[in-house]
């Protein structure tokens, strides 16, 4: 008989696991107009497999409409952890086969199993935004049976192998808006090069809806605009693929530009439900040194006009950056999308170079005065020197800029985030990744960035790699920094284990600021550390996933004691 369970989104289910090591999930809670997920595990006993494993799935409950099921498959890791660089609360530390990847079920809606290899079913359950109270949602895999009788008579019955329930309970409220503010750096010149077609073309704008569309709908509501091809994570001599937005044309010397991309890019943000438009840097990664990369029409001919030779504080650079920013800023103004605009200068500066920082950023900050300028970097003498308003820290050294009381405080994390952090890695455990919700809410985290949405490219952006066996930029960094959607041949991105995971984590900080709006914040986060046992801190992460799934229920209770007090 096929042996199967439910178990929680929380667990990564490798191939070699045993079914019986993982506890059982019975029920769950939510709010209306949430994402909720689990798993349904199946394993083949032996001797049983039948000569052709593909099954039939029935889903029953009142929810039934609104559950999708797909398959988790896993992927191959060559560098899960970063070398000497890990702590124990890794799932696994050697490369092999890692589960992330979903996809659409097989063979029409089939459930396809397998004899001594472990393999899970991820359900996601959309529950409407009006729906409240308590639904049984029960799934039932079951095979054909072939009667006996001649090939032309033999008619066929479905046999059940396995059925599992969960029960869901969902709050009478809605989830709130999401506040927090949310990126995960897009790169349209990365779907370009991967698909092999034209940037900008209708095809091209056609794959970039596609993933940008997928982007809002797991919560990041600020989407990364290349006003100029993005000066970032490529080394000399290399080119990333041109993909600015601005069409640029020189005659006699004078700029002119052509934002008419841009209003398609702002049309389509504004029909997937973007909020936020993150300009991309105006300076190069490399400390500000260069320029950013720019083409354009040079009296007739098209050609790069600002290159690798190009120093940022070339002056002519600077003629061009305040002619297109001042054209930018006018042009947002005229269509009402100004104060959507998040800039950026250079990304991570350290502090032996801020003096150059201080001079790229001065010779066009009166161009943006009013304007939100951001910058990831981690010490605070760039916020406590006045060289940013709007510091974006490491996770590890947001500590000083929260007890600074910076304002509208946003935190990131990247490749070195790797030891007792919070990260979005593949080798570890999902209630560790989601544990970053709880830790933006305690602080009052305004904003939080993450440099891999789709970054197809090695670390120098010199070649791209196969997505679905290279999970780290070509031994560059630990499986899962580079990306979190995978691209499917159809032009359309595949979504991953830690993309939901990261949807959960925000769904819960959105949980958070529900039942801080009937108590105090103080009181909401003295709820959840008591039921996780330890002050949480970014460096206290979730260690089980009922230790994260503790917190979250300590945080629906205090909203249903809130809902019948005021009944």
């Amino acid at each position: 008989m096929l042996k199967t369970k439910i178990v929680s989104s929380q667990e990564k289910i490798f191939l070699d696991n045993s079914i019986d090591s993982f506890k059982p999930q019975e029920e769950l809670c939510a709010l209306g107009g949430e994402t909720v997920n689990f798993q349904l595990i199946h394993v083949d006993v032996p001797e049983f497999l039948p000569f052709r494993p593909i099954c039939s799935l029935r889903i029953e409950g009142e929810l039934a409409p609104y559950v999708t099921v797909r398959d988790v498959r896993s992927v191959p890791v060559d560098r899960p952890v970063k070398p000497r660089e890990f702590d124990e609360n890794y799932l696994r530390t050697t490369p092999g086969a890692y589960p992330d990847l979903l996809t659409p079920l097989r063979y029409g809606g089939k459930v396809v199993i397998s004899q001594d290899r472990l393999r899970s079913l991820w359900i996601e359950v959309n529950v409407p935004k009006d729906y409240k109270g308590e639904s049984t949602l029960t799934f039932r895999i079951s095979m054909a049976s072939v009667a006996v009788g001649d090939t032309e008579s033999r008619e066929q019955e479905e046999v059940l192998i396995g059925e599992e329930s969960i029960r869901l309970k969902v709050l009478p409220v809605a989830l709130p808006e999401q506040e927090l503010l949310h990126t995960q750096w897009f790169y349209c010149d990365c779907l370009a090069a991967y698909y092999g077609v034209e940037v900008w073309s209708d095809k091209h704008w056609e794959i970039v809806e596609n993933f940008a569309r997928v982007a809002a709908k797991r919560g990041r509501n600020v989407l990364y605009t290349p006003l100029l091809t993005p000066a970032l994570n490529v080394l000399p001599p290399y080119e990333r693929v041109p993909s600015q937005l601005v069409e640029v044309t020189v005659t006699k010397g004078e700029y002119s530009f052509d934002f008419s991309r841009v209003d398609r890019w702002v049309d389509m943000c504004d029909r997937i439900g973007i909020k936020y438009l993150e300009i991309s840097h105006f300076y190069h990664q490399d400390q500000a040194q260069h320029s950013a990369k720019v083409y354009g029409r040079v009296d007739g001919e098209y050609k790069q006009i600002f290159t690798w030779d190009t120093l940022s504080t070339d002056p002519e650079y600077v003629r061009f950056l305040r002619a297109l920013i001042s054209e930018f800023v006018r042009h947002m103004k005229k269509r009402g999308d100004d104060k959507r605009c998040f800039y950026h200068i250079s990304d991570e500066p350290r502090l032996e170079n801020i003096d150059r920082f201080n001079t790229v950023k001065n010779n066009i900050a009166d161009l943006l005065e009013g304007y939100t300028i951001m910058d990831a970097l981690s010490n605070i003498e760039f916020y406590n020197r006045g060289a940013v308003t709007t510091p974006v820290p490491t996770t590890d050294h947001a500590m000083p800029f929260i007890e600074a009381k910076v304002p509208n405080l946003w935190v990131y994390y990247a490749c070195n985030q790797i030891v007792k952090l919070s990260n979005c890695y593949l080798a570890m455990p999902s209630w560790r990744t989601r544990s970053i919700g709880m830790q933006l809410y305690k602080y009052n985290i305004s904003g939080f960035l993450h440099w891999g949405y789709n970054f197809y490219y090695n670390r120098a952006s010199g070649d791209k790699i196969n997505p679905f066996n290279d999970l780290g930029g070509e031994d560059w960094v630990p499986a899962g920094d580079t990306f979190i959607v995978y691209p499917d041949f159809d032009g359309a991105p595949l979504e991953s284990i830690r993309i939901m995971t990261m949807e959960e984590a925000v769904q819960d900080v959105r949980a958070m600021r529900l039942a801080e709006s009937y108590y105090s914040h103080e009181e909401v986060v003295r709820e959840m550390e008591r039921a996780l046992g330890d002050e949480i801190t970014f460096y206290r992460c979730a260690r089980s996933a009922d230790e994260m799934l503790r917190v979250r229920a300590a945080v629906d209770n205090m909203i249903a004691r809130a809902l019948e007090k005021n009944q």
